[in-house]
């Protein structure tokens, strides 16, 4: 079964749909010249470079790179011919916004530098279907947060009760867990069943075995950009968004177990899955609905950067950071099937069957939105299929 999440990412926040089929009925501009969206591919020479998506083609920017002849990018037009995204993102904002102004203008009606020059043209767009894409990035470091109040509320109820929900430093101090960067994968990969030990309720002794409550939880996530700050140098508010290179859907699965002779239950993230699609910050009938709101975390991203760095913790080019499970405040707004279930304690309908928890062979597919003033643009999609446990 596919499992597809469609979020609307707004002024008011999101909107999700989960069908057991594609959802197809909404006219989304995936990946307009508006906004170019950079990624990594590899096509039929096996060589990866990086490229912006553009409807259903590819604009390979190693190609074009002679056109990057602005005031910020004419000494860095290599940064275009290397084979992740990491020398671009280290460049400082000018560079990208830069960038984007350029991809525009060449793609716009009135200027013929492409339309007119049938060989680049032919040499620089191709076909998404004839591309392999690969991660944006050379991901350093990986950090989540759990900044969303109302998933943080919830997952307290269900594991602590109504009265301790929350602990004490937790609308002062999120926290921000740190994980394997290796497990980071793009969308597409297979992700295989995870196990561990498991303590069954009334068992003395744990067992080891496959994970039986695996998830999805829907998050954002930011890549870090800018220069590399020093350790010992915070990066203050006002300076944040120098340093938030753009930003990616990520779904962070999550098998949840019973911590060994423990009174609650803990998640292993395993494989974080991101879309691969890297959307540049800028200035400025399904079966199953879910209302989100990503103003429901606590920590926006330049808070989140801001309050990783205050201790002095240094971060580079490709660092990635997740926003942590995006919940809302009512039963049809959560963002984990942990939620939706409620510790599995009910089933969800979807479609003509029902789920606790993912089982083996279900594929879940994220789709990000963002809408202002009439336009929607995508985030392209996240999607993943579960295999069955070594």
């Amino acid at each position: 079964m596919i499992l597809t999440a469609c979020f609307k990412l707004s002024c008011h926040g999101f909107k999700c749909q989960m069908s057991d089929d594609n959802v197809t009925g909404h006219a989304v501009i995936s990946y307009p010249w508006v906004k170019p969206i950079f990624t990594l591919y590899s096509g039929v020479t096996s060589q990866t470079s990086y490229r912006v998506a553009i409807g259903e083609c590819i604009l390979d920017l190693s190609v074009i790179a002679h056109l990057f002849d602005g005031p910020a990018l004419k000494t860095h037009q290599n940064v275009f011919k290397q084979e992740t995204l990491n020398d671009f993102m280290a460049l400082p904002r000018t560079a990208w916004l830069e960038a984007r102004s350029t991809i525009q203008k060449l793609l716009s009606d009135d200027v013929t530098t492409l339309k007119e020059n049938s060989e680049l043209r032919e040499k620089s767009i191709v076909k998404q279907k004839d591309a392999v894409m690969h991660l944006p990035a050379t991901i350093g470091d990986y950090t989540d947060f759990y900044s969303s109040i109302h998933h943080a509320t919830n997952v307290g109820i269900m594991f602590r009760g109504k009265e301790n929900a929350l602990m004490p430093n937790w609308k002062w101090l999120p926290v921000g867990y740190h994980g394997r960067a290796s497990s980071v994968v793009p969308s597409g990969t297979p992700i295989r069943r995870p196990s561990g030990q498991v303590k069954p309720e009334g068992a003395n002794e744990p067992s080891y075995g496959p994970s039986k409550l695996l998830d999805f939880e829907l998050e954002m996530a930011f890549f870090v950009g800018g220069p590399a700050t020093e350790l010992g140098q915070p990066i203050p508010i006002e300076k944040t968004e120098e340093h938030i290179f753009g930003v990616v859907l990520m779904n962070d699965w999550s098998g949840w177990i019973r911590r060994l002779f423990s009174i609650w239950n803990t998640r292993i993230h395993f494989t974080p899955d991101i879309s691969p699609e890297v959307t540049i910050k800028p200035e400025g009938a399904p079966t199953f609905c879910m209302q989100n709101q990503l103003q429901a975390h606590v920590l926006d991203m330049k808070q989140q950067l801001a309050h990783h760095t205050v201790n002095g913790c240094n971060v580079k080019s490709g660092d990635l950071m997740g926003s942590g499970t995006v919940s809302g405040p009512e039963e049809g707004a959560y963002g984990s099937m942990l939620e939706l279930s409620w510790r599995g304690s009910k089933t969800v309908p979807v479609g003509n069957q029902t789920r606790k928890f993912l089982q083996d062979g279900d594929e879940v597919s994220l789709i990000g939105v963002c809408e202002k003033d009439g336009v929607r643009i995508g985030f392209g999609e996240c999607r993943g299929k579960v295999l069955p446990a070594l």
